[in-house]
């Protein structure tokens, strides 16, 4: 099973397995050229841009462009969990790995972060732990102060 967003819009679910999708007729033209006969119509599709990473492609079919993003069984999975951008370089919160002392907050509202910038000092285990950003953003919040505990998962830091 498969989930498809086209052009931001539709969602559709896509079942290989399903009657429906077998009555396609698929042809490879050559690598990114296909020829599609489905309902006794015919349809050129033609691979314009495709990225794997993010899982995107889009296609031209007779003329008009489509973006299609294709989501998996793990990504939907991932996505049920809460971390379905974890490959985004863009991040909407920062919460605690572990439970801890906030020893130090590095940030202030307004502060721009990149990837890999200190965040916050957590001690847990008689451990100071850096927590560094996992991607980019701006701080909009900050919802934990110098000397509070924190829980596991609690919600640190806001970003925009």
């Amino acid at each position: 099973m498969y989930k498809a967003k086209v052009n931001q819009q539709f969602d559709f679910d896509i079942d290989l397995q399903n009657e429906n999708f077998a009555a396609w007729d698929i042809i490879a033209i050559s690598e990114d050229r296909f020829h599609i006969l489905k309902n006794n119509r015919s349809y050129t599709a033609i691979i314009v841009h495709k990225n794997l990473a993010a899982k995107s492609i889009t296609i031209n079919i007779n003329g008009h462009n489509y973006m299609v993003i294709l989501k998996d069984k793990m990504d939907l999975l991932l996505e049920k969990m809460g971390i379905a951008h974890a490959a985004s370089n863009k991040i909407n919160q920062i919460k605690a790995p572990m439970p801890g002392l906030v020893l130090d907050i590095k940030v202030a509202v307004g502060d721009s972060l990149q990837k890999g910038d200190a965040v916050l000092v957590l001690e847990a285990m008689k451990m100071e732990n850096v927590l560094k950003a996992q991607g980019e953003g701006t701080v909009k919040s900050i919802d934990i102060q110098k000397g509070d505990a924190v829980e596991k998962g609690q919600l640190l830091i806001c970003l925009e």
